[in-house]
């Protein structure tokens, strides 16, 4: 029986060893799986760390579907977890309506602001890493022109594809970028073929670096990019190595960080807003083996250039989700 199962059943929940203490953590993904080489593995990653750094256990669940969120999630409240951790915006809805009801167990949701007194709220500034990837892909675009294919259209990763614009433009003015996204569902999130005929598709309108957003659909991006003879760009973790020499950069979101944190805080989990930016590390572009035939000195540079201006304030990248617009369009 899946863990999923068992706690829809009301059975015991499985824990990663028999000796976990009532407080563990949890982690709950969000569709798409806690392996899909993106945003869930990169929390996986952080738990993990956390367990080799400690010695501590923790429980985990992948969500199924949509209808499993709430009940999931008092399972795991109801069994003593804490602090539970969950990835997504889209646990938003239902953690207003669960945390009130267990105020002694501290909460984190990463990428949704949830005002509870035993809620810490993670976000991300992805506008300023993936205006870091923009610079890198103006630098690298030989036709002038650029992709962006986003998972679900929200305005999350509308922020993604505005900062990534705002880049872009940085270096090539006259530049295009093609933008396209693989639906308006949570299922957007895990359709790789969907988003390898999309990166075909923008390859044949002149883009020769895309930019996937998608989650589990941005692997088809990324394969389908590779296939094609273009560059690509990866994101929340480090894809590179999945197509080495053939991906730009990964705009790496460090939810990794983020879930670490959250379990090292423990029971003692602050509240509120916990904002990780580019000047704390948050979200940066990757350079490593992988890619570094890729980077030119020149490229480093600006994104060195770059940084230091974010951080500085001397140059604003426009958060999409302020006022649902975005300047370089």
């Amino acid at each position: 029986m899946s863990l999923m199962k068992s706690l829809l059943a009301g059975s015991a929940l499985a824990v990663l060893s028999t000796g976990a203490a009532l407080a563990d953590p949890a982690l709950i993904y969000d569709l798409g799986g806690k392996f899909d080489k993106s945003f869930n593995e990169a929390a996986f990653g952080g738990a993990q760390r956390w367990v080799e750094e400690t010695g501590g256990t923790y429980r985990e669940l992948e969500m199924q579907s949509e209808a499993q969120r709430e009940q999931a999630l008092r399972r795991l409240a109801e069994s003593g977890s804490n602090p539970i951790v969950m990835t997504g915006f889209a646990f938003g809805d239902v953690l207003t309506k669960v945390a009130g009801d267990y105020p002694d167990t501290k909460f984190a949701i990463i990428d949704m602001v949830v005002e509870a007194p035993n809620v810490q709220s993670v976000v991300f500034t992805e506008e300023q890493g993936s205006y870091l990837a923009g610079v890198m892909a103006g630098m690298a675009s030989e036709s002038g022109t650029v992709g962006f294919i986003g998972g679900m259209d929200i305005p999350l990763i509308r922020k993604f594809e505005c900062g990534f614009a705002q880049g872009f433009k940085s270096v090539q003015p006259e530049g295009s970028l093609v933008s396209n996204y693989t639906g308006t569902t949570p299922a957007a999130w895990n359709d790789p073929v969907k988003g390898g005929e999309l990166a075909r598709a923008q390859k044949s309108q002149g883009a020769d670096v895309i930019y996937a957003a998608a989650g589990g659909t941005g692997i088809g991006v990324l394969q389908a990019a590779a296939d094609e003879g273009i560059l690509a760009i990866g994101v929340d973790s480090n894809q590179n190595a999945l197509h080495p020499g053939q991906i730009l950069t990964s705009m790496v979101k460090r939810v990794d960080n983020a879930v670490f944190d959250a379990f090292t805080a423990g029971t003692d989990l602050e509240p509120g807003v916990k904002v990780m930016d580019l000047a704390a590390g948050g979200v940066d572009v990757a350079v490593d083996d992988n890619n570094a035939e890729l980077v030119t000195a020149e490229m480093q540079a600006a994104v060195d250039e770059a940084k230091a201006a974010i951080a500085s304030g001397e140059v604003t990248v426009h958060d999409f989700m302020t006022d649902n617009a975005c300047p370089a369009s």
